[in-house]
């Protein structure tokens, strides 16, 4: 089976859905609405699609291209590639951010995710990425040095664990 990132797309509904249950039962309320999804999938992807474009962003937010990571024909995780940086993101969320659906964490999607995510930052015209993760996400950071991050700092994230910053050369 081939395993690569692609646009969002309405053939990967079902495990898309599935895979966004999971994150709220697991109690991450990611911004989708599993109910807003299910209502007009199409649509939904659509929405997904236009944030590339600057469409449709809630206040603050920048555009961003997202990527389904696709396992033979189910969708495993996601990952978004921010085109710039507020100086929130600058601090706290950085240019890419991912996530592997629970069912399928520990599996090496992670590592994997984030590779074709450099290599898709690259096709974009980045020659340096930053990514952050909670200094208490062990995992996070092992996947973000495997790719070749290089730790910066860890700065204050109130009311949350602090942010630790890595920068990942893509040239």
């Amino acid at each position: 089976m081939s395993i690569y990132l692609a646009l969002p797309d309405a053939r990967y509904k079902d495990s898309y859905l599935a895979g966004l249950r999971e994150y709220h039962e697991e109690g991450r309320y990611l911004q989708d609405s599993v109910e807003e999804a299910e209502k007009d999938f199409s649509a939904y992807v659509e929405k997904e699609k236009g944030k590339a474009h600057g469409e449709n962003l809630p206040a603050g937010f920048v555009p961003e291209t997202r990527y389904w990571l696709i396992d033979g024909n189910e969708c495993v995780g996601e990952i978004g590639i921010r085109h710039t940086l507020t100086e929130h993101l600058l601090k706290i969320g950085g240019h890419i951010g991912y996530s592997i659906r629970p069912s399928k964490r520990k599996q090496g999607y992670g590592k994997l995710i984030l590779r074709l995510g450099l290599e898709k930052a690259k096709e974009m015209g980045f020659e340096k990425v930053l990514l952050t993760c909670d200094v208490t996400n062990e995992g996070s950071r092992k996947i973000i040095e495997g790719n070749g991050g290089v730790f910066e700092n860890a700065i204050p994230n109130p009311g949350q664990p602090d942010k630790a910053r890595f920068w990942i050369d893509v040239v």
